[in-house]
């Protein structure tokens, strides 16, 4: 057989592998059955059931709250950093930015833990969540602004500058300008990243404050009814939707292109 078939049979199986679990989540959630061992019929009335359900909806406006200030933090902070990072060069910040990346997410959430409870000796709740994803979120935004930035011609900012224009000035008429889309799609990373994170918030979350994702788990761990594909679907379509909008503002970062 021609070697280009091995080729195209080993990428449909990879993309099977990756995308067909995720069908037969969105596939059950249609599901007019309380059990998810076989296909009855199909119905929308677990979204209903979906929209009812209290203990969902305050987990669900907690995770939005939450996503919303940590990625707004995140997006003003990380763009200041990805800023410095590329004009100053200092040696110590890029490994302060880039350390939450690269760190593994239990690794993290025991660390933000610890320093929450022992050192600060702060109660865990919503200010501890929102700290913790500003702070692995803060890294992100700081390689898009880096990177969409060394795309960037530099005799633009000097040229402002040779035509007297103050610091300020040129960041605001000049720098923002070109790197708001990679600003918007940092915003939109960070979101993403939030409203997802069930690792780190798990350590952070403290008793009585519930997110989605610590919702879902909740509810798995009895059964996995159409109710949780249901959650499980939105949520995929919001995230999903997220990356589309980040990819759109800024393609080539996202892409490492730039």
């Amino acid at each position: 057989m021609p070697r280009h078939f091995w080729l195209w049979a080993a990428t449909l199986g990879v993309y099977a592998f990756l995308y067909v679990p995720l069908a037969v989540v969105v596939l059950f959630s249609f599901n007019d059955s309380a059990l998810n061992a076989a296909w009855v019929g199909f119905t929308t009335g677990w979204y209903v059931k979906l929209a009812r359900n209290q203990d969902m909806l305050g987990a669900a406006l907690n995770s939005l709250l939450i996503a919303l200030t940590a990625s707004t933090v995140a997006t003003v902070l990380g763009t200041m950093a990805g800023i410095a990072m590329h004009r100053y060069r200092p040696r110590l910040l890029p490994f302060m930015v880039i350390t939450p990346v690269a760190m593994p997410e239990i690794l993290l959430g025991v660390s933000l833990l610890l320093f929450f409870r022992q050192v600060l000796d702060m109660t865990l709740g919503l200010f501890s969540i929102v700290v913790a994803h500003i702070t692995f979120s803060i890294g992100f935004v700081a390689i898009i602004i880096r990177a969409r930035l060394a795309g960037m011609d530099e005799s633009i900012f000097e040229a402002a500058r040779d035509l007297g224009a103050t610091p300020w000035q040129t960041f605001r008429r000049v720098t923002l300008p070109l790197i708001l889309p990679g600003v918007v799609a940092g915003f939109l990373m960070s979101f993403t990243l939030s409203i997802d994170d069930f690792v780190i918030t798990f350590f952070v979350a403290g008793v009585g404050v519930t997110t989605l994702p610590l919702q879902i788990y909740s509810m798995i761990k009895v059964a996995v009814t159409p109710e949780v594909n249901a959650v499980s679907t939105l949520l995929m379509a919001l995230t999903l939707s997220m990356i589309l909008l980040a990819s759109r503002f800024a393609p080539d970062v996202l892409k490492g292109k730039a």
